[in-house]
């Protein structure tokens, strides 16, 4: 593990958690002097009790269901178009990572000129994010991404569909309303999927050679309460106690992250480019896949997460622990089962090899192994 002479931490989000928490919103809004809120939500909340009723109780509120799929440029403009409409004078994101993230971009452009790609950190002579931000506020409605509290935006460049981060401690929500009754009605599938994506932060997390014990402690107690909690929420989704545990391994997972990733999600990220796979649902094909590949370089701590999650003691134990739990909770064994064909393994090593997240595997991943890693997927 490598340790910087000097290494610089910070954890300052705002967050009230729990059931109900969505009905503090209204009051820590006028408390801020926003009074003509933007709300950015998911194109798939536009018609649902669960975004009209929130919306309802905020005064003078707009709303702009734009977000889908994976966030783009074109979405972010839109946003920042019905912004300015709106004549808001803050931004509210209610919904899953896609909205959270265009909600975050919203709010940086609305205050800066250019288009939102040119502030994303490997874009060339890169702008400046050096003007304030409109008052921005998070609404979780999945637990996965657990964007609500990070401090980078993932959006995808509309002609390559390549994603890109846009990352500063500017974009980190005022506050965080974490609350597990927006999930109450997330499907099976999704709760699997978003569940996947909140595993593997935790996991990859842990596993980067990079040194924050902070941030070591956070995920592997957010692996654990994802390993207790996954299943039980898939199988029984009005278990609102599953649904908030499930929630916090995600805000955990998130938090934990800013340590760093590692191969699974640029393989995820890759799948995201070449055949517009959920997010989630990739990081949860490709986990245990990445592990088998890891397990020679990261041993004792992947035994350690095998004893935390209740697998055994080894990186093997924990390797078969993933495969497992993918079968009972209906993530694909392979990629083949959504689509993902040998002809698309070139096109994802070259976007897998590219992406940064590798950078921070706990063994360096070459070309010829991620042909290796993809292959074996399929």
């Amino acid at each position: 593990m490598s340790r910087p002479a000097i290494a610089r931490f910070s954890f300052p989000t705002e967050i009230h958690f729990g059931p109900g928490a969505r009905a503090r919103v209204a009051g820590h809004l006028a408390a801020h002097g926003v009074h003509r809120p933007l709300v950015v939500t998911d194109r798939g909340l536009k018609d649902l009790a669960l975004l009209s009723d929130f919306v309802a109780g905020l005064a003078g509120a707009e709303v702009f269901a734009g977000a889908h799929g994976n966030p783009t440029r074109e979405q972010v403009d839109a946003g920042v178009a019905a912004f300015r409409a709106h004549r808001a004078d803050g931004v509210v994101g209610f919904g899953g990572g896609a909205a959270l993230d265009v909600a975050k971009a919203v709010a940086l452009m609305s205050a800066h000129p250019g288009h939102v790609l040119e502030y994303a950190w490997d874009y060339p002579d890169a702008r400046p994010i050096d003007r304030p931000l409109p008052h921005f506020v998070a609404l979780p409605t999945t637990s996965g991404t657990g964007s609500e509290v990070g401090r980078s935006a993932v959006i995808s460049d509309t002609a390559t569909h390549v994603k890109k981060i846009v990352f500063s401690p500017a974009l980190l929500a005022k506050a965080v309303f974490a609350d597990p009754e927006l999930t109450l009605d997330l499907p099976a599938g999704l709760t699997a999927a978003t569940g996947m994506d909140a595993l593997t932060h935790n996991v990859e997390s842990y596993l980067s050679p990079a040194f924050h014990p902070i941030c070591d402690g956070v995920a592997l107690e957010g692996a654990r309460i994802a390993a207790r909690a996954l299943e039980r929420a898939v199988a029984h989704p009005r278990d609102l106690a599953a649904r908030s545990d499930m929630m916090m391994a995600s805000l955990m997972g998130a938090i934990a992250f800013q340590k760093d990733l590692g191969a699974v999600h640029s393989c995820a990220h890759a799948l995201g480019t070449v055949v517009d796979m959920h997010h989630g649902l990739a990081n949860g094909i490709m986990i245990d896949h990445v592990m088998r590949f890891n397990a020679e370089a990261a041993g004792p701590r992947m035994g350690e997460l095998a004893r935390v999650c209740g697998a055994g003691a080894t990186a093997g134990d924990f390797v078969a622990w993933l495969a497992a739990l993918k079968a009972r909770i209906g993530i694909p064994a392979h990629l083949s089962e959504r689509g993902v064909e040998r002809t698309h393994v070139p096109r994802l090593v070259a976007i897998a090899l590219a992406d940064t997240c590798h950078r921070t595997n706990p063994r360096p991943c070459s070309e010829g192994d991620f042909e290796r890693i993809f292959t074996a997927a399929l």
